[in-house]
């Protein structure tokens, strides 16, 4: 299996928005921010195509973060000018959910929110920053993981900087219903999800070259532990955020846990055994196949054929280290109590996220 093809991977569903012309809402009688108007609208129709896009375009991930790249840079400088542009109505900022649980009919027409706040427009836009970093991420695994690495560490830097910095003002602003991409308690969860992505990617790159058993157990246990406070975070849902998630994402979460926890148990067996614990080896391998039992994907093919090439292997190291002990060792398996667990490593920190404006000013009729 190459490296792609060993990992639980999972595209998050892009919004949906509705087109904006600035330059037919803020008014101006000065031809330079008009200019400024009409290139804020021009550079905000491009990443409306990269958000409506319906057919695959070769390199599209990077285009789009090109003209996101474009656009944000424009926009910070409006949102700089807010405070002129908070009386204006009309702006008619409409996005819709990636991320609800949908039926296929609302798939096909879904649910738009409008807020004419312009902030509401920053909110979305560098959700989908984070997003398409996180996809550039996923591209880049089999051909640069140094690159793949980072650009995971910046969509957590991102999504970081929308759950502490931008929401929590923002969410006063928002209409019932709102969507769950602009809470901060999901933001929250995918910083922490693509800090996981990174450290499995690093950590897929260290088995490869041959790790130490007791690192590698330490790093697949940090991404498990990371995946548990990102599980904290959605389990908010129950006081009013994140309501109606989609289950295919949640799913991915608990999988992609369950997995590098398997992993994790896997590998501290092998110190276990290096140690001629084979007793607390059995244990721990016993242990593990049973929670991952209650944890295998239920849907998706290629989760589900993973889960059971690492259980299969797990099995095959329990079966040997069982008769090993039965032969030779004639070692007590303690009660899982008594069971020691790997202790995590986590190697991977975000990239904080900086924002930067294009400094022009903008005059206001």
């Amino acid at each position: 299996m190459s490296m792609e093809e060993d990992m639980l991977q999972y595209l998050i569903p892009q919004p949906n928005t509705k087109q904006i012309v600035f330059e037919k809402v803020l008014s101006t009688e000065f031809p330079a921010t008009l200019v400024e108007f009409r290139e804020l609208s021009a550079m905000r129709k491009a990443v409306e195509e990269s958000l409506n896009r319906t057919s695959n375009v070769t390199d599209a991930c990077e285009q789009d973060l090109n003209k996101l790249g474009a656009y944000i840079p424009l926009l910070f400088n409006l949102v700089h000018y807010a405070d002129k542009i908070k009386k204006v109505s009309g702006l008619k900022i409409r996005w819709s959910s990636g991320l609800i649980s949908q039926t296929i009919i609302q798939r096909r027409c879904p649910k738009f929110f409008q807020v004419d706040n312009i902030m509401f427009e920053l909110g979305m836009i560098l959700y989908f920053h984070a997003v398409k970093l996180r996809e550039r991420a996923m591209e880049l695994v089999t051909t640069d993981i140094k690159k793949s690495v980072a650009h995971y560490r910046e969509a957590s830097g991102v999504f970081n900087h929308l759950s502490h910095e931008l929401l929590p003002s923002l969410q006063p602003s928002l209409p019932p219903g709102k969507l769950p991409e602009l809470t901060p308690s999901l933001c929250s969860s995918l910083s922490l999800l693509c800090l996981a992505e990174g450290q499995a990617v690093t950590t897929k790159s260290a088995e490869e070259s041959g790790k130490s058993a007791s690192l590698l157990s330490k790093l697949h246990y940090g991404i498990t532990q990371m995946l548990s406070e990102a599980s904290a975070h959605l389990s908010s849902r129950a006081n009013g955020e994140c309501k109606d998630l989609s289950s295919r994402f949640l799913e991915y979460v608990s999988s992609l846990r369950a997995l590098h926890e398997l992993k994790s148990q896997k590998h501290l067996a092998e110190v276990l055994e290096s140690e001629e614990q084979i007793g607390e080896a059995v244990g721990v391998l016993r242990r593990a196949l049973a929670s991952a039992r209650k944890s295998v994907p239920s849907k998706d093919d290629t989760w589900i054929s993973i889960f059971k090439k690492e259980r299969e292997e797990v099995s095959k190291k329990m079966a040997k280290y069982e008769k090993l002990n039965d032969f030779m060792m004639l070692q007590k398996i303690p009660v899982e109590t008594d069971l020691p667990y790997p202790k995590g490593e986590k190697i991977v920190n975000l990239i904080a996220y900086t924002p930067t404006r294009v400094e022009r000013e903008l005059r206001f009729k």
